[in-house]
């Protein structure tokens, strides 16, 4: 079980660690061109919040386990990428883009399971 929770943690990081670098690099503007309309709804400042918290649990997912120094960082960012991916399926919802909730759905299911592992029985030893 060790293997799935890392490759789920490590599945995370890579599409948070992309999604969270693009909100902090592309300007509001860029991001509605790339398909990121929900970026209308929210202030630029905000957008760069989500994208930092994005990127910070991406590290609190890999570095604190891999390096052996607190890890229960891991799923603690785990936690916190729950939050964030309600909060996405809570927008695309109210903006009616169903389309987009498989993959939060996915996302979030990852999130989940990395969180329950950690947290409950296949803590980090």
């Amino acid at each position: 079980m060790d293997g799935v929770l890392w490759g789920a943690a490590v599945l995370l990081a890579i599409g948070f660690g992309f999604t969270g670098s693009i909100k902090l690099l592309k300007s509001s503007e860029e991001l509605a061109r790339m398909g990121m309309g929900w970026t209308e709804d929210f202030s630029p400042g905000a957008i760069k919040a989500i994208g930092a918290l994005e990127l910070t649990a991406v590290v609190g997912l890999i570095l604190p386990p891999l390096l052996d120094i607190a890890p229960i960082l891991a799923p603690l960012a785990a936690l916190g990428l729950i939050f964030v991916m309600v909060g996405a399926a809570w927008t695309h919802i109210r903006r009616e883009e169903n389309h987009l909730l498989y993959v939060i759905a996915v996302l979030l299911v990852l999130a989940i399971v990395v969180a329950w592992g950690r947290f409950g029985p296949y803590p980090f030893d």
